[in-house]
């Protein structure tokens, strides 16, 4: 009975963790990434419309828009997205992270991340591995009444939103995430 529940643990947590990986045969091409982070982006812009003015500030602006998390004591996360400078996709990444502790179940998220100042985005550019909180912090941006942000207080040089597919915004983190450029 014991050797049972153990087992039956272990393949919980195997399967949420592969949940969270994707398989090699199904991976997207460059098109399908950009084609999906366009529409996340619009689907962003339209829930939360003051979102587009603070876009327009942006040196760049990263796109997930589906990060799928899972865990059973261990988790894991894995998207892919990618990054517009200029309306322009000019390159793919994914988001990787991996947990311990209480846990269980599995969501899907979008994210999007700006990188006000063309500094920051030159420092998350040319690094061949970017970990939210140790090469940068990402600013979670909370969303008023209405899908209202004021983009006059918005001072850091890295702000990120992170919603479901609902349009609901959650006040999470992305410490612990590794930002790595992909090729397709």
């Amino acid at each position: 009975m014991l050797f049972s529940k153990r087992m039956l643990l272990g393949l919980a947590a195997m399967a949420a963790l592969a949940l969270c990986w994707p398989a090699a045969g199904v991976r997207a091409g460059g098109y399908e990434i950009e084609a999906d982070s366009r529409a996340a982006m619009e689907r962003f812009f339209h829930d939360v419309p003051s979102s587009r003015e603070l876009a327009n500030k942006a040196a760049g602006i990263l796109v997930f828009p589906m990060v799928v998390k899972a865990g059973f004591g261990f988790g894991g996360e894995y998207g892919e997205g990618a990054l517009f400078i200029g309306g322009k996709a000019v390159g793919y990444y994914n988001d990787v992270a991996g947990s311990v502790g209480f846990q269980f179940g599995a969501q899907a998220r979008s994210i999007v991340i700006m990188f006000m100042t063309r500094d920051a985005l030159e420092q998350f550019h040319h690094r061949d591995g970017w970990k939210v909180g140790v090469d940068g912090s990402v600013a979670i941006v909370a969303v008023g009444a209405g899908g209202t942000i004021d983009t006059n207080s918005i001072h850091s040089p890295v702000v990120g939103f992170i919603y479901d597919q609902k349009g609901l915004m959650y006040n999470l983190t992305l410490e612990g995430s590794k930002i790595s450029r992909i090729y397709r």
